[in-house]
């Protein structure tokens, strides 16, 4: 059945097969990790601090992967990927006492450029199986793996505490490093040798996009980012758990959910932006969708800092914000795809990545900062102010009619 299928649906499945087994084992890996150090005494500041290499390397890895992927091809920089994630699953396979901080840490920085160079590998290699004619079907391949790769992050939370409760830290990371190894082993034999790969080899000056709208596009990107990481990463566990008074399995198992939630709503974006009428989006509707998502946060932060039924507005207001972000992100998502060139795809997406990149970083460290400082509603605050950035750098975004899509 797979051999009767067209060449460019095969490709794209092994991409996503690809993806999604990485996908399961990143989720996995952090759910350990935060477990595991948290069962050895570790703060959620001190287990936090062990993902900033993992964030800082995604900004350099996405730079440069994206020009990695023009000159050697997406299958080389994926599978180079997941060739890393298993060296970084195999150091934390060690004893115990050879676990420290900066071991972990390093092993973190190799995961996360591991994951990067997978990301912007599978995203850029579906412009190159999609005719660019064919937009809506752009947006609707792009709208699953993203959704889809959310999902089985969350589903991968759950496999890391599971494996964790069975087998313990060491079994668990070697579990997932040897399946790995047999994705890595068919992903080698069967990925098309010159997929992604440029006509011309780009030179490393050409790191950072000449394109406005890709420009444009990736600044408001990076607010996007920075705006839920800034209150999402460290501070909304924390005050779960220290406030309300939820343990660490049920502040785990509803991230996972949201997660997950999250993940469906951007596979099924296309629908909610109005795919179903033949339409495909453009600037102006990501304009309108991070202005409603900055009016949402704004009702959040305002609701937690007057005190005002803090369980009702933060955990419903989450399932709110979730939404709708998943959507922004979904739109952004197959904006960058459309906007990047076919020929070296990977260049303009590695630096649209990069900023994304860059976004998680800057709220993963204000989300320890700013919690610290002045708490969650200040958090809140502050992602209503990046929202806000997002929102007036959207107005900048190329506004196309919208057309009639297969």
């Amino acid at each position: 059945m797979f051999s009767n299928l067209s060449k460019s649906v095969r490709q794209y499945m092994l991409v996503t097969f690809n993806y999604w087994n990485f996908t399961i084992t990143d989720g996995a890996l952090r759910m350990l990790v935060v477990l595991h150090f948290h069962g050895l005494g570790y703060s959620s500041l001190e287990i936090a601090s062990l993902f900033l290499f993992y964030e800082f390397f995604g900004v350099v890895t996405n730079l440069i992967g994206g020009w990695l992927g023009a000159r050697l091809g997406l299958n080389k920089t994926m599978n180079l990927g997941l060739g890393m994630q298993i060296v970084a699953l195999s150091m934390l396979a060690v004893p115990s006492a050879m676990l420290t901080i900066p071991w972990v840490m390093a092993a973190q920085a190799l995961s996360g450029i591991a994951k990067d160079l997978n990301k912007m590998s599978a995203k850029s290699s579906i412009k190159t199986l999609v005719p660019d004619e064919q937009q809506g079907a752009l947006y609707k391949w792009i709208a699953i793996l993203t959704g889809s790769k959310n999902a089985l992050k969350g589903a991968g939370f759950f496999v890391g505490g599971l494996l964790l409760s069975l087998i313990g830290f060491k079994y668990a990371v070697l579990a997932m490093a040897a399946v790995l190894a047999l994705v890595f082993i068919g992903s080698v034999l069967s990925l098309e040798a010159d997929m992604g790969k440029a006509k011309t080899k780009p030179k490393f000056s050409q790191l950072f996009s000449k394109s406005e709208s890709i420009n444009i596009l990736s600044a408001a990107r990076m607010f996007l980012f920075g705006a839920r990481d800034v209150w999402f990463v460290i501070a909304l566990p924390i005050y779960l758990g220290t406030v309300f008074g939820w343990d660490h399995s049920m502040v785990g198992g509803f991230l996972a959910a949201w997660t997950i939630a999250y993940g469906f709503v951007q596979g099924i974006a296309p629908k909610i932006t109005g795919k179903a009428q033949g339409k495909v989006p453009d600037g102006h509707a990501a304009l309108l969708w991070a202005g409603g998502l900055a009016a949402v946060t704004a009702g959040i932060a305002y609701a937690v800092q007057i005190g005002w039924q803090p369980e009702l507005a933060i955990i419903g207001g989450l399932m709110l914000f979730g939404a709708i972000f998943a959507v922004n992100s979904s739109l952004h998502s197959y904006l960058i795809v459309s906007y990047a060139k076919g020929d070296g795809v990977s260049l303009d997406v590695g630096f649209y990545y990069m900023a994304n990149a860059m976004g998680r970083l800057i709220g993963t460290i204000l989300s320890g900062w700013v919690f610290q400082m002045a708490g969650l509603a200040a958090c809140l605050w502050v992602s209503f102010a990046f929202l806000a950035l997002t929102t007036l750098i959207s107005l900048k975004l190329p506004k196309v009619p919208q057309v009639k899509t297969a």
